[in-house]
C-alpha cells in the first residue's frame, strides 16, 4: 500500500511513537484516543519532510474517514470489541444503540488490530467485520516502548495473504520485522504464548540472580557470564539490565496487560491439550504479585516483588 491515510484509535505509550513513525513515513494520520493529553501528545507529532501529518480526530466514528485501514492499539478483546461495535461481540446487538466505529467505516476499510486480543474473540470479531463488508487482520507486536520509539518491533499478523501483502509496507513503517503468522487470530495466539514464555524466562531469571546475590555474587557479573552462556534471555539482555537494576521498572508493559496475555496462552495450552504444569506455575506466580503490586506497576518490578516477598 502507498502512503495515504491511516486511522489510528489508542494514543498511549505504544500507539504515539508507532504513529510517530507512520507520519514520518509519509502517512497521514487521523487520530483518536478518549484522553485529552494524548490527543495533545498526538498532534505534537506534526507534519513529516516525508508528507505525513497528523489530524486529531475527537469523534471517534470519523477516524477513518477517508483511510484504507484503521489500526486499533488498545488494551484487550472487551475494549476492542466495543470501539467497533458499540457492544461485546458476545452480546445481543441492539440496533438503537447506535453501534461503534465499524458502523462508520466506508466498506472495503482494513481494521488492523495491534492490541494484545483474545485469539478466538478475534476470530468471531473477524466474522462480524466481514458481514459488514470489511476485513480485520490482527497484529500485535513485540518489543515494548523502547522497540515503538527505534521502529524495531516484531509485528506478527494474522489474516489473509493478500491482506497481508497489501499492509506489509504500512506495517514495515512501524516495526522491523512483519511476519505473516497465518489465518485471522494467528498474530494474537503467538503474541499471547510469546509474552508466557518471555514472562516465564523473567521469572526463572529473577530467583536464578536474587539467590545469587544473596549468595554473595554481584549481579552485574553474573549477568555479563550468563549473556556468555546458554542461560540468556531477553530478561537478562535487556530488563535485568536495564531495568531491574537500575531500579528503573520503567520498561513500560504493566503487569496487569502481562497476566492477561499468559492467562490467554494458558488458556490456548488447555485447550490444544498441552501438558501445562510449568505454565501453571508461572501464571500462578504472575497473578500472586498482581494481587499485591499495583495493577499499573511495571511487569519488571515482579523482580522486587520477589526479592521482598523471600527476603530472610
Amino acid at each position: 500500500m502507498a502512503a495515504g491515510t491511516v486511522g489510528f484509535t489508542g494514543l498511549g505509550n505504544m500507539g504515539i511513537p508507532m504513529a510517530t513513525r507512520l507520519v514520518g513515513a509519509g502517512y497521514h494520520v487521523r487520530g483518536f484516543d478518549t484522553s485529552a493529553e494524548a490527543l495533545e501528545n498526538f498532534e505534537a507529532i506534526g507534519s513529516s519532510d516525508a508528507g505525513g501529518g497528523v489530524t486529531a480526530i475527537t469523534e471517534p466514528g470519523s477516524v477513518g474517514d477517508g483511510a484504507d485501514a484503521v489500526i486499533l492499539m488498545l488494551p484487550d478483546s472487551d475494549i476492542v470489541e466495543r470501539v467497533l461495535l458499540g457492544r461485546l461481540a458476545s452480546e445481543p446487538a441492539d440496533r438503537t444503540a447506535g453501534g461503534g466505529l465499524l458502523v462508520n467505516l466506508a466498506p472495503g476499510t482494513t481494521v488492523v488490530d495491534m492490541s494484545s486480543s483474545d485469539p478466538a474473540r478475534t476470530r468471531v470479531l473477524a466474522e462480524l467485520v466481514a458481514s459488514a463488508g470489511m476485513t480485520l487482520i490482527d497484529a500485535p507486536v513485540s518489543g515494548g516502548v523502547a522497540g515503538a520509539r527505534a521502529g524495531t518491533l516484531m509485528i506478527m499478523v494474522g489474516g489473509p495473504p493478500e491482506s497481508f501483502e497489501r499492509f506489509k509496507p504500512m506495517l514495515s513503517a512501524i516495526g522491523k520485522r512483519v511476519v505473516h503468522a497465518g489465518d485471522v487470530g494467528a498474530g494474537h495466539a503467538v503474541k499471547a504464548l510469546n509474552n508466557l514464555m518471555s514472562a516465564a524466562h523473567l521469572l526463572a531469571s529473577s530467583e536464578a540472580l536474587i539467590a545469587g546475590r544473596r549468595f554473595g555474587l554481584d549481579p552485574a557479573v553474573m549477568l555479563e557470564i550468563i549473556n556468555g552462556s546458554s542461560g540468556r534471555s531477553g530478561s537478562t539482555e535487556n530488563k535485568w539490565p536495564n531495568y531491574v537494576l537500575t531500579e528503573k521498572y520503567d520498561a513500560g508493559f504493566s503487569i496487569r496487560l502481562m497476566v492477561k496475555d499468559i492467562k490467554l496462552a494458558l488458556g490456548i495450552e488447555h485447550a490444544t491439550g498441552v501438558p501445562s504444569a510449568a505454565s501453571e506455575a508461572v501464571v500462578a506466580t504472575w497473578e500472586a504479585a498482581l494481587a499485591d503490586l499495583p495493577p499499573d506497576a511495571d511487569h519488571t518490578a515482579i523482580a522486587r516483588w520477589l526479592n521482598a516477598r523471600t527476603e530472610p
